[in-house]
């Protein structure tokens, strides 16, 4: 039998991932077929010019993968792998899966704590799941220490494996509801980031990816999708140093709502910040 043309199976991934509905099928074809081949996405443009013959063994895990794809599973949980930042980190059922928002939330954690005037600050991540925004802090603000809190158990031992993985001995894991966490660090943390549930029960997301995959607990947050921020406000009050900074990823028509929250417990310079499409997307305030 004639081995597949990569070009051929290249065009046939895509026209099955624009057949099911997803987003910029090109990326996610050349992305999976790159997973299979070992190669990047560019390696794989250039073999598919070339129609380079890819042999059976690896054309049906191609077109498994794609298959999968087309179910709506999403493209992280296919390759094992979510990019953040200058990371990757590993994400699979359970765990919510990191997206490129949070990536520009977290730089104000990450500036806040550079600014810290101590050899060795100190942040906490509520909520930490895969541990994108504790990871991103220990690796960008090497000389600080970070603390992830994770309570579900379905996602911890995905907070582990990035932490072992990336941590380098500076990210301490402590299993546990953010609404009790940490008493020990009461008035002694300088940064505290989450990016907490936030969706209303009855707001069922659109993308299957994220209705079907992502967990529930890391999406719904009761009738208004502000009952976990509540709790992070009081968590963050009692954490923080004075003049401590706290960093909060929300939905775009949520920023008041939480401003008010904020306000009511106590915090000073509150600001809503947009995201890179200008959408209201992260809240700083200061204890």
């Amino acid at each position: 039998m004639t081995a597949p043309d990569l070009d051929a199976l290249r065009r046939e991934a895509i026209d099955a991932l624009s057949a099911a509905g997803v987003p910029v099928p090109e990326v996610d074809a050349d992305l999976l077929i790159g997973h299979v081949l070992g190669l990047s996405r560019g390696g794989v443009q250039a073999r598919a010019l070339t129609r380079t013959a890819v042999d059976e063994a690896d054309a049906r895990a191609i077109r498994a993968a794609i298959a999968r794809r087309a179910a709506r599973e999403p493209l992280q949980h296919i390759t094992g792998l979510a990019p953040f930042r200058s990371l990757e980190l590993a994400v699979g059922p359970g765990v919510f899966t990191p997206r490129p928002e949070t990536e520009c939330v977290v730089q104000f954690a990450i500036d806040a704590l550079a600014l810290v005037p101590s050899p060795e600050p100190l942040a906490v991540d509520l909520g930490s799941g895969s541990g994108a925004i504790a990871l991103a802090m220990a690796t960008e603000v090497p000389h600080a220490r970070v603390v992830a809190v994770e309570k579900s158990p379905d996602a911890l031992p995905w907070t582990a494996r990035n932490i072992e993985r990336h941590g380098d001995g500076r990210v301490r894991l402590v299993e546990g509801d953010f609404a009790d966490a940490l008493p020990e660090l009461d008035g002694l943390v300088d940064v505290v980031a989450s990016n907490p549930p936030y969706i209303p029960l009855d707001a069922v997301p659109r993308d299957p990816e994220v209705r079907l995959f992502d967990p529930a607990v890391a999406l719904y947050s009761g009738d208004d999708g502000l009952d976990a921020v509540r709790a992070l406000s009081r968590t963050a009050r009692r954490l923080l140093r004075p003049g401590g900074a706290l960093v909060i990823e929300h939905g775009e028509l949520q920023a008041a709502a939480i401003a008010a929250i904020l306000r009511a417990d106590g915090f000073s310079a509150v600001a809503c910040h947009r995201d890179l499409l200008g959408r209201d997307r992260a809240t700083t305030a200061r204890r």
